[in-house]
């Protein structure tokens, strides 16, 4: 019931930055949260940031003070700034939303961080 579709993704050298953006469409009605997840080849995916429809944040303990999460509802868009980026944060970049007890994904964006 809800498309999320990513875009952004990239490649950029070590201590650059990104901005991806997460466009939400269909029935976004009661969406309780939305977030960035991640997922390294060979690694289990992971959670990045999220945000809460109270505009409430939590991070990654890796990318804390690094990557800022933040939701632009009247353009049904979530975004994801990544500065100080480092070469462990590449990976597959997902945009997540939970929604009546149900989890929505996008089809992810590749983020490469490499000199």
């Amino acid at each position: 019931q809800v498309q999320l579709v990513e875009s952004g993704g990239g490649l950029v050298q070590p201590g650059g930055s990104l901005r991806l953006s997460c466009a939400a469409s269909g029935i976004i009605f009661s969406i309780a949260s939305m977030g960035w997840y991640r997922q390294a080849p060979g690694k289990q995916r992971e959670l990045v940031a999220v945000i809460t429809s109270g505009r409430t944040t939590n991070y990654a303990f890796s990318v804390k003070d690094r990557f800022t999460i933040s939701r632009d509802n009247a353009k049904k868009m979530v975004y994801l700034q990544m500065n100080s980026l480092k070469p462990e944060d590449t990976a597959v970049y997902y945009c997540n939303a939970i929604r009546s007890g149900d989890a929505y994904w996008g089809q992810g964006t590749q983020v490469t961080v490499s000199s």
